[in-house]
């Protein structure tokens, strides 16, 4: 795989690991409502359960940000390192003969 190809899809690794962390915030976000749900409710499978789920999630969540923060630097390092700027002008130029 050429260089600019291989940035191209830790770019879209990135954009996809960005949309794991959004989704793993909004099922924290719905955990948290049924919790607050079920104070009313009085359920107590749920007042049981949802506790270790709303933990799991969380730090899965946590997990998954700090994946996206060293994964997008790692990204950056090696847009800058193989000068990916270049190579894009560079096959904007031999995509134009």
């Amino acid at each position: 795989m050429d260089k600019l190809k291989k940035f191209e899809l830790m770019e879209k690794v990135v954009r996809q690991l960005e949309d794991l962390q959004n989704s793993q915030q909004a099922i924290l976000e719905k955990i948290s409502n049924i919790e607050v749900e079920n104070i009313e409710i009085g359920d107590k499978r749920l007042e049981t359960l949802l506790p270790e789920i709303h933990q799991r999630s969380a730090d899965n969540l946590d997990v998954v940000r700090d994946l996206v923060e060293e994964f997008a630097a790692k990204t950056d390092d090696f847009g800058e390192t193989n000068n990916v700027a270049r190579l894009r002008e560079q096959q904007e130029i031999n995509s134009t003969k």
